[in-house]
């Protein structure tokens, strides 16, 4: 019997000894007695009786520990050519002082904090200064636009809002203080105030209520650790729904600390001093997890990069920071490696830079296809490690774990799951399937330490979105199947999120920025396969009765109200005007059809449909939306 099974059983037979013996890897103000509380299930908590600051976990204790001297963060920003490096001393010295200004600002334990700016250490700077002094950050990825900007800030309430005066995206400076003022003009909440890094590229004119950044710190003394519940709110991350306001996924403070920490050297293999660079945004959870929080609760070296994997200014970038900063362990989605393969499908760049430090390669966001995978294992020689997750898990289901023991390969798999994770594949019915027979694939409840125990604010869209399907289990919204070796196949999403380039949006969303154009009558948002981002949306609307317009100007408004609307993320750059959408007797548009017609896919009409010879009719312009990816 292997490590993994070790590991895996241990945790199976006995998880309160196992976590409370993971818990020894954090220090506690009041360490734990009791792993897992299960009293007001389904609603678990983990270490119920412990009390922690992250903060301190992941700065001061490195500090005090003789270490202040050791990199703890570097800053890579080709877009600027700037780099710069923090040391554990220099890291926390700059987040009690930025803590210190939130302090005295009024914003104290339980307070939320939304965050929107770009990829600065400022960023990951104003998230352990909420840590440090208990408030509760969220932030909200640079890409959104106002409107998405103030369903977040009107769900978190937050007390201060922490921005910059612009982003950069590849060559192209985007004043982001217009976007703050316009989504708190939309927002019932009013924030008491805004907190402005000034960046050079671009200065932003600060109004009655904003702060600049620098001014705020230069005027407050730094903030020591505030110790809180092992079960306070760590942040709020809004993941999209399907319908209706984006759903806050909350992540606790001791559970997802330990569960971090565990990760670090169980699944990436990186310890104290070792350097990890997670290609990734602190607006998705990838970049809360492992460019934040688990790199520095193990003492590691993180890379913050500010720029693109390729086009800043070439393919060769990932190369450049692996070499330069000696990267053991590189993290990104798929999307990025098939981008570089497009730029430089023979790899050369990658050349020009000495690799040997680097010993593993994962990808996550979305599905690795084989093709990704065997090009990037043939060019660097390392493994290239699937694996699978969710905003709402904070770290991985599924993985191979190289610290642990390195399990065979099997593309297209990402690999078994993780220990704390049990994992199974139900039908309909509820009942397990056969190996190699896709499914419903739900984790069975308890969910481990770092999960989301609850949606900020509601428990019960919380039971309705994940509990509710399966009863004990926790709905994934995947479909797959498991094989004979007990490997998970992740074969797609089983709702209307689609994923692009690993970021999940919403179709629901994007139809909503649609119809609210007053020549569209109805409209339907598909995800269609895409070589490099794995999905991209593509719109179709019926216009009202009597609207005689060119179908190609209502077309490129309609663009562009969804880039007004959700921001360029949502990379909706095809709509297209069609006579009536399928639909079953119901009422409910057939998307599911229309995908599989756009991907190719001799996709059978269902036997609900109320008009067949509309699917007939939208099949060329279904298959156009396909090849035109």
């Amino acid at each position: 019997m292997g490590k993994y099974e070790d590991v895996f059983r241990a945790c199976t037979e006995d998880p309160e000894n196992f976590w409370l013996t993971a818990a020894e890897g954090i220090d506690w103000d009041v360490a734990p007695r009791r792993a897992l509380d299960a009293s007001g299930a389904p609603f678990y908590r983990w270490f119920p009786d412990g009390r922690l600051n992250v903060c301190f976990n992941a700065l001061d204790r490195h500090v005090d520990a003789g270490r202040g001297d050791q990199p703890a963060l570097v800053y890579d920003s080709p877009v600027t050519g700037t780099r710069r490096t923090y040391t554990y001393t220099q890291l926390r010295d700059e987040v009690a002082a930025f803590a210190g200004g939130l302090a005295q600002l009024g914003v104290e334990q339980g307070d939320r904090v939304v965050i929107y700016m770009p990829m600065v250490p400022e960023a990951a700077i104003a998230m352990l200064a909420c840590a440090r002094i208990g408030a509760v950050h969220s932030v909200v990825f640079g890409g959104f636009a106002p409107h998405e900007l103030a369903l977040r800030i009107d769900d978190a309430a937050p007390k201060v809002v922490v921005s910059a005066s612009c982003g950069i995206e590849g060559k192209r400076v985007i004043a982001y203080k217009p976007l703050l003022d316009r989504a708190i003009e939309l927002a019932v909440h009013k924030p008491e105030k805004s907190v402005i890094l000034q960046r050079p590229q671009e200065r932003a004119e600060l109004g009655a209520d904003d702060l600049d950044w620098a001014d705020l710190v230069a005027a407050a003394p730094p903030a020591d650790c505030v110790p809180v519940p092992a079960n306070a709110p760590l942040y709020i991350l809004y993941t999209s729904g399907t319908t209706g306001k984006p759903k806050g996924v909350v992540r606790d403070s001791g559970g997802y600390a330990v569960a971090l920490h565990w990760s670090m050297g169980a699944v990436y293999d990186v310890g104290p001093g070792e350097t990890m660079f997670t290609g990734s945004d602190v607006g998705w959870v990838v970049g809360h997890s492992y460019i934040v929080y688990a790199p520095l609760l193990v003492g590691a070296t993180t890379v913050l990069y500010e720029g693109k994997p390729v086009g800043t200014p070439d393919a060769g970038q990932f190369w450049r920071v692996a070499a330069e900063y000696r990267v053991k362990t590189m993290f990104t989605a798929p999307t990025a490696f098939r981008a570089i393969r497009k730029e430089d499908p023979k790899g050369l760049l990658a050349a020009d830079h000495d690799l040997s430090g680097l010993r593993h390669l994962f990808l996550a966001g979305e599905r690795l296809d084989p093709e990704t995978y065997r090009w990037a294992s043939t060019l660097l020689d390392i493994p290239v490690i699937d694996h699978w997750w969710q905003t709402e898990t904070g770290w991985p289901i599924v993985a191979n774990p190289v610290g642990i023991e390195a399990a065979p390969v099997k593309p297209g798999s990402p690999t078994r799951p993780l220990p704390g994770w049990d994992v199974r594949v139900l039908d309909p019915s509820g009942d397990p399937v056969t190996a190699g027979v896709d499914g419903a694939i739900v984790v069975k409840l308890p969910l481990p330490p770092g999960a989301l125990p609850t949606l900020w604010n509601d428990d019960e869209r919380y039971v309705a979105s994940y509990l509710s399907a399966y009863d004990g289990y926790y709905l994934t919204g995947d479909s797959g199947h498991l094989d004979d070796d007990g490997y998970v196949f992740v074969m797609g999403r089983t709702d209307d999120v689609i994923n692009v380039a690993g970021h999940r949006l919403s179709t629901g969303s994007m139809e909503e920025a649609l119809a609210a154009h007053p020549d569209v009558a109805e409209c339907a948002v598909i995800g269609v396969a895409d070589a490099l981002k794995g999905q991209v949306p593509r719109g179709f609307v019926v216009l009202k009765a009597g609207i005689s317009r060119e179908a190609t100007e209502v077309e490129a408004e309609l663009v562009q109200l969804v880039r007004d609307r959700i921001g360029a993320v949502a990379s909706l750059k095809s709509v297209a005007v069609v006579a009536a959408l399928p639909k079953t007797r119901s009422g409910k548009i057939l998307r599911k059809t229309m995908r599989g017609i756009a991907d190719g896919l001799d996709e059978p009409i269902p036997s609900t449909v109320d008009d067949a010879s509309v699917i007939e009719a939208l099949r060329p312009v279904l298959r156009r939306a396909g090849r035109a990816v």
